[in-house]
C-alpha cells in the first residue's frame, strides 16, 4: 500500500470529518453540562421496561469521544499520508459523527423516531464500509498508525452503537405500546441481546480487531447490571453472551497474524495473507 499526498478533494474531507468530530463532541458536552432536555442515559431509562442498561456503561463515551478526537485530528494533519483506508472511512465517519452529534439533540427533546433513524444510520454507515474493507484491516501491521488511530476509533464507536441501537428501538416501541405481542418483553430483549453478540462475533471474526468487540461486551455487562434484581433471565443471558463475546473476540484475535502490507490500490482486497 502505497500513500498518496492529500489532494484539495482529500483536504476538504479531512476538515470535515474533523468539523464533525467537533460537533459531536461539543454537542454532546454541552448537553451535560447546560442541562437542555434529557440527557442520552434519560433518554435510555424512559420507558426501559423491555431493556436497560445501567448508567455507569454510559461513561464508554468519554473514551469514544477521546479515541474519536485522535482520530479526526490525526487525520486532518498534512503529515498524515492519504492510506487506502483514510479515504475508504472519511466520508462514513463523516455520516457517523454528524449522527451522532444530531441524535444528542433529537434524544434530548425526546423525538423518539428521529432518534431510531440516526442510530441506526449511523451504525450502517460504519459497519458496511469497515465489513467491506476488512482484507485492508487484517492486513494492517501491530504498529500501524491506521490500526490505533483510524480503525480502532471508528470500531469502537461501531461496536457501541451495536448495543445502544436496539435498546433505542426497544425503549421507544416499548413507551409507545407498539411492541409485538407475538413474544413476551423478555423474550424479545433476550434475542436483541443474543442477536447483539452474534453480530459481535461475526464482525468481529472478519476484521480480527478487539474494538468492536470490547464496547459491546461492555454494554451486556450494564444490561446484567441493570436487569439482575428486576428480570433475572434476561440478566444471566446478558452476562453469558457479554462473556462469549469476550472470550470468542479474544480467540479471534490472537489467531490472526497480520501481514505487512495489503495488495497496492486496493483497499478491500481480501488476501490470501491477510485471511486467517
Amino acid at each position: 500500500m502505497t500513500p498518496t499526498v492529500p489532494t484539495s478533494a482529500e483536504a476538504t474531507r479531512r476538515l470535515l470529518v474533523l468539523a464533525s468530530a467537533l460537533f459531536a463532541v461539543v454537542i454532546g458536552q454541552a448537553q451535560i453540562f447546560m442541562g437542555w432536555g434529557q440527557s442520552p442515559a434519560e433518554f435510555a431509562a424512559d420507558s426501559d421496561a423491555t431493556l436497560r442498561v445501567t448508567g455507569y456503561a454510559f461513561a464508554i463515551w468519554g473514551i469514544i469521544y477521546g479515541w474519536l478526537l485522535v482520530y479526526a485530528v490525526r487525520q486532518a494533519m498534512p503529515a498524515t499520508p492519504a492510506t487506502p483506508l483514510l479515504k475508504a472511512l472519511g466520508w462514513p465517519s463523516v455520516g457517523a459523527l454528524l449522527a451522532i452529534g444530531v441524535w444528542i439533540v433529537a434524544a434530548a427533546f425526546d423525538w423518539e423516531t428521529s432518534t431510531i433513524v440516526l442510530i441506526f444510520g449511523a451504525l450502517l454507515v460504519l459497519l458496511i464500509p469497515l465489513w467491506a474493507n476488512a482484507g485492508a484491516i487484517r492486513a494492517l501491521p501491530r504498529r500501524d498508525g491506521d490500526r490505533w488511530m483510524t480503525v480502532w476509533p471508528l470500531a469502537l464507536l461501531a461496536g457501541w452503537l451495536t448495543v445502544a441501537a436496539p435498546v433505542n428501538l426497544l425503549t421507544v416501541v416499548t413507551g409507545n405500546g407498539d411492541l409485538p405481542s407475538v413474544l413476551p418483553p423478555t423474550d424479545w430483549a433476550i434475542l436483541a441481546v443474543v442477536t447483539v453478540g452474534v453480530v459481535a462475533l461475526t464482525v468481529t471474526a472478519r476484521l480480527r480487531m478487539l474494538a468492536y468487540a470490547l464496547p459491546v461486551s461492555w454494554g451486556l455487562m450494564g444490561v446484567y447490571t441493570a436487569e439482575q434484581s428486576r428480570n433475572p433471565p434476561l440478566a444471566l443471558t446478558a452476562m453469558v453472551v457479554a462473556i462469549a463475546v469476550l472470550a470468542g473476540a479474544i480467540l479471534l484475535v490472537l489467531r490472526h497474524r497480520p501481514a505487512g502490507s495489503v495488495a497496492d490500490g486496493d483497499v478491500k482486497a481480501d488476501t490470501s495473507a491477510a485471511s486467517r
